[in-house]
């Protein structure tokens, strides 16, 4: 099925109630460009680079600089797309003033079209001022990675009514604040079809039900690199399986001097070869 896929912020938020958008994350050239070659309709460079592109237990561990390294990388790939990337832990809590300067950092020299904050209504003045400086926000409530990896853990948020009307609240807050979008995750299909119901920008899951809006998955979680089981994800692939099985073969035909062949190799001009043997010798 062939759908048209938005190309700027506005065009992302009036999808709302017409079609589902579909997201995913990317961290480098090469993935970003399959993202835009299948028409995704936007690419979050999530600071969950910390944990699937340089090894982290968490999302904490990335700086504001090695994520303009990623978002630069996706940009130069997806030039036809819009691009979100994460405000890493500390780019944005300290103060309002260092907030701005990150955020607008990270988009000047990324060439990305947003940012995303992680946070609800105790970041709504933030988010306000972003927006009036020009930096458009993607906001992102529910489970927040980046405060839960040094509390309560990756757990499903809202599953008593009193978390779940704090979600809710913080849904409208931030919304009233100017996000363009929101970022729900780990949060009970209940909640999130309340919160779909009452506002008026796109409202994104992540193990959040299909009440929502769109979806969005981690690259390495729905191409099947990782071998843990996670009840809200499908993978579409298995190229952990596919890579390690390649990777093996390519080892047998080394040791077996089976690779390189005639075929893969090439030669000098033969007149070039008998001028070197002669000079060698």
């Amino acid at each position: 099925m062939s759908v048209n896929k938005p190309n700027t912020l506005q065009d992302f938020a009036m999808l709302k109630g017409k079609r589902k958008l579909c997201m995913t994350t990317a961290y480098d050239f090469h993935s970003a460009l399959l993202a835009e070659e299948s028409d995704i309709d936007a690419i979050l460079v999530g600071d969950s680079a910390a944990m699937v592109m340089l090894g982290h237990n968490n999302t904490v561990q990335i700086t504001i600089e090695e994520m303009i390294l990623f978002s630069k990388a996706v940009a130069r790939a997806a030039k036809n797309t819009i691009i979100i990337s994460d405000m890493p832990f500390l780019s944005y809590q300290v103060s309002d003033e260092l907030a701005i300067l990150n955020a607008g950092k990270l988009i000047k020299e990324s060439n990305v079209n947003a940012v995303k904050i992680e946070g609800g209504s105790e970041y709504a003045g933030l988010i306000k001022k972003l927006v009036k400086a020009g930096i458009p926000v993607m906001g992102h409530i529910g489970l927040l990675p980046q405060s839960a990896s040094l509390s309560k853990g990756f757990k499903r948020s809202g599953q008593d009514s009193k978390e779940a009307e704090k979600i809710i609240q913080d849904a409208k807050s931030i919304e009233e604040s100017g996000v363009f979008s929101i970022v729900l995750e780990m949060v009970p299909n209940e909640v999130s079809k309340i919160i779909m119901d009452n506002t008026k920008v796109p409202i994104i899951g992540i193990g959040s039900g299909p009440n929502c809006d769109g979806q969005i998955l981690v690259w390495h979680d729905l191409l099947g690199f990782d071998e843990k089981k996670r009840i809200f994800l499908k993978r579409y692939a298995n190229l952990r399986n596919n890579i390690t099985k390649a990777l093996k073969q390519y080892k047998k035909e080394v040791i077996e001097n089976d690779f390189p062949k005639d075929n893969n190799s090439f030669y000098m001009n033969k007149n070039e070869y008998e001028k070197l043997l002669k000079k060698i010798k």
